[in-house]
């Protein structure tokens, strides 16, 4: 199947958002002429060197920049369609991660958060993976990963033109879009020709709001499998308590196998298959990090959004985030407690909690961070030195734009809240977005797929986790709701109530009748029990669908899917589709504003090169970190009463004799370390290169007073923390007794 996109928002763009993450839309006066001119100015404006994300396809133009910092390469070795070089070793992982391939035999490494998912699928209570590590010993032994495949970028490029070509002045945004629509699907069309459209596909994404367009040409391998991963003690050392924080002490790294065909093509999973034979992969720096040394990220970052006005940064500071922060902890409350008495429920959720939590932390520092930096205010300010410019210029398309946007903001908010609590509270529910999934599945895909989807499900399901956080996520649901009642399904609940012993009012907020309402609903419903279940599925497609339809998880969640499709999301995307026309007239307007400041294209998870240097920060008054944590710092933390902290035996035992190996530096063994690159969501797993182009290590955290950098990037505080290359050899050789692997890496010491 042809497979093109017209991407307007990154990887996360499923889930319910504030709208500053769309694109945004206007008319212009020069659409064929502007992008010229916007990359000019782009690289003629100052660039403070740590801040940005760059296309790689430009990034020639902050090459003198980079070198002042200790690059010695060229924009060729960075990105080429010529020759081989760095980019042919990046691949997105998984659609939300970043990886990249270490060896002349396909062998990929990423983080071990990012391969968690496929590690607990793999794991049991017999093959605790997630516990112990695993290592496959031969390639017969690596572990194939359904629906999991990694993506290279083969070439991109400027299709501006192309893309407007047909738009005029005079044309509304519906037949604008309309054209631009027509325009990316021919030119994916045409570039596809020829090409295998199962492996091969074509992502043309807006850049700078709407002003610019790109087209990524990408080459998909589905036939990946597990290789080797340290235990959890070691790759989630630190577990949610170090989660976004700084000192941090985490092998955070897994490692996967890239298979093709025999003509070295993508291929489906295959016995036959054998290792994939890359264009480039990463040499390996053994040689460490010091302050001040360059650093370069290139990967995947997911979403930035740093040109949004303050009401959009006030709404997801003082709004959105602290009300989605207390729904997830009473979800990890419960979770955390159920999960501490049971092996088999510590793995079936150890992933939904991860999930769960790592929002849940990040979303506190970065409203934290926005308050310290005064983040709102100084956007403020910059809105109302704009106005007074604005009104100077005597051009009235920049004299209303502020206005007019918070006057949508203000429309917008009640909506994008509702949506919000319905994504974190009624479909945070498993058993109530199981119904959903599983009606829909049947609708669309039949039986066989529902049984599949029935199957994950159950495998990972304990019904007392899901049954009390119901309870707590509905009474809360309905008191932060209550000013918004037209927002609600009229029918929510009412269709059970006469069968159930609420009595009174439905809606109530009573925390007993919600409690009864849970006894009934998890006792009476089918979709419940994997048996039921199983024997609903059994049926026909038409039964099967009939019974589910009557079923009181599906009764209970159905209002509030349609109310949410026809009530909430259209008025969301109608007041979407004024303001994304008001910021791609908002993005020239700063520009011709502000021409002292760097302007970048915000991310949007496609591959990016960002660069700066290993630094320290001070979070606090008195307070300076040093920017590499060592091995001693790990058994400082070490408890064997705390599962975060608990290290295997074999670790302690490997430091009290001091034997450290090769990878010994001033008698310890470094384990991360910061630099000040501007990384994302998405940039998990990203390669962190030094100024020959070699791994230093793996990206995968951002340090928590520097979470805001998604919406401001401050120089004094952002951080993003990598596990050092060193650390990952350590665990590989010294725990994993992984020497065969080591032996295929290009090793530079």
């Amino acid at each position: 199947m042809l497979q093109i996109q017209l991407k307007v928002r990154g990887a996360e763009s499923r889930r319910f958002l504030p709208p500053i993450h769309t694109k945004a839309s206007t008319r212009t006066s020069s659409s064929r002429t502007f992008p010229t001119f916007f990359l000019l100015l782009l690289f003629l404006l100052p660039a403070r060197a740590d801040e940005g994300m760059w296309l790689p396809m430009l990034i020639r133009q902050k090459i003198p920049q980079m070198q002042e910092l200790g690059f010695r390469l060229t924009a060729e070795d960075i990105y080429s369609v010529n020759q081989a070089c760095l980019k042919d070793a990046i691949v997105h992982f998984g659609g939300g991660c970043t990886g990249e391939v270490i060896s002349a035999e396909g062998l990929l490494i990423t983080n071990h958060h990012c391969g968690y998912g496929q590690i607990q699928a793999h794991s049991t209570v017999e093959h605790d993976y997630l516990k112990d590590g695993f290592w496959a010993r031969t390639r017969k032994e690596e572990l194939p990963n359904k629906g999991l495949s990694v993506t290279f970028l083969r070439r991109m490029e400027d299709v501006t033109q192309q893309v407007l070509e047909g738009v005029t002045d005079q044309m509304s945004e519906v037949e604008r879009q309309g054209i631009i629509e027509a325009n990316i699907k021919k030119i994916g069309e045409e570039t596809l020709r020829g090409m295998d459209p199962g492996f091969y596909s074509v992502r043309i994404t807006p850049a700078y709001y709407g002003n610019q367009y790109f087209l990524y040409l990408n080459q998909t391998f589905r036939d990946i499998r597990l290789v080797g991963a340290p235990p959890s003690s070691i790759g989630k050392f630190g577990g949610d308590t170090d989660n976004w924080m700084w000192p941090r002490h985490t092998g955070d790294f897994s490692l996967f196998r890239i298979y093709a065909n025999t003509d070295n093509e993508p291929a489906e999973y295959s016995q036959d298959n054998v290792p994939y034979r890359p264009l480039h992969h990463l040499s390996i720096s053994a040689k460490g990090v010091k302050p001040g040394d360059f650093t370069m990220v290139y990967g995947y970052p997911g979403r930035t959004q740093q040109y949004v006005l303050s009401s959009a940064v006030d709404y997801i500071a003082n709004h959105s985030n602290p009300q989605k922060i207390h729904l997830r902890t009473l979800r990890l409350e419960v979770m955390n407690r159920e999960q501490a008495k049971d092996q088999a429920v510590r793995i079936q959720y150890s992933n939904k909690n991860a999930g769960v939590s790592n929002s849940w932390k990040k979303w506190q520092g970065e409203s934290r961070g926005i308050l310290n930096a005064n983040t709102i205010g100084k956007k403020q300010e910059f809105e109302r030195l704009f106005q007074v410019w604005a009104e100077a210029s005597g051009r009235q398309e920049y004299i209303t734009l502020i206005p007019r946007m918070k006057e949508l903001y203000k429309e917008l908010e009640p909506y994008m809240f509702a949506s919000e609590m319905y994504a974190e509270a009624v479909m945070a529910v498993e058993l109530l977005r199981f119904a959903n999934t599983l009606e829909s599945t049947l609708v669309r895909s039949g039986t066989a797929r529902a049984v599949e989807v029935a199957e994950d499900f159950f495998k990972d399901y304990y019904l007392p986790i899901d049954k009390e956080i119901f309870e707590l996520l509905f009474a809360e649901f309905y008191r932060v709701m209550e000013p918004l009642g037209h927002l609600l399904p009229a029918d929510a609940i009412h269709p059970l109530s006469s069968d159930t012993p609420l009595g009174g009012n439905p809606l109530s907020r009573d925390g007993l009748r919600f409690s009864r309402l849970a006894a009934y609903l998890y006792g009476t419903s089918a979709l419940a029990d994997r048996q039921k279940t199983m024997d609903l599925l059994a049926k026909d497609s038409a039964s099967a669908l009939d019974h589910i339809r009557q079923d009181p998880a599906f009764l209970l969640v159905s209002p509030f899917v349609e109310k949410n499709h026809t009530g909430i999301q259209p008025r969301i995307a109608e007041i979407n589709r004024e303001l994304n026309l008001l910021y791609r007239t908002w993005m020239q307007a700063i520009m011709e504003f502000d021409n002292n400041r760097i302007f970048y294209p915000d991310a949007n998870s496609t591959l990016r090169v960002t660069y700066g240097t290993v630094q320290g920060y001070s979070p606090a008054d008195a307070v300076m970190y040093l920017p590499v944590s060592t091995i001693e710092g790990i058994m400082q933390k070490d408890n064997p009463e705390i599962f975060d902290y608990n290290i295997p035996q074999s670790l302690r035992d490997i430091y009290a004799a001091r034997e450290f190996g090769r990878w010994e530096t001033d008698g310890t063994v470094p384990v991360c370390f910061i630099a000040t690159n501007h990384t994302s969501g998405g940039n998990s797993g990203s390669p962190v290169l030094n100024g020959d182009g070699h791994l230093l290590g793996l990206n995968f955290d951002r340090v928590w007073e520097g979470t805001m950098s998604d919406i401001e990037f401050n120089l004094s505080v952002c951080r993003n923390i990598s596990v050092d290359i060193r650390y990952v050899l350590f665990i590989m050789d010294k725990i994993g007794n992984a020497k065969y692997l080591i032996d295929e890496l290009d090793i530079i010491e």
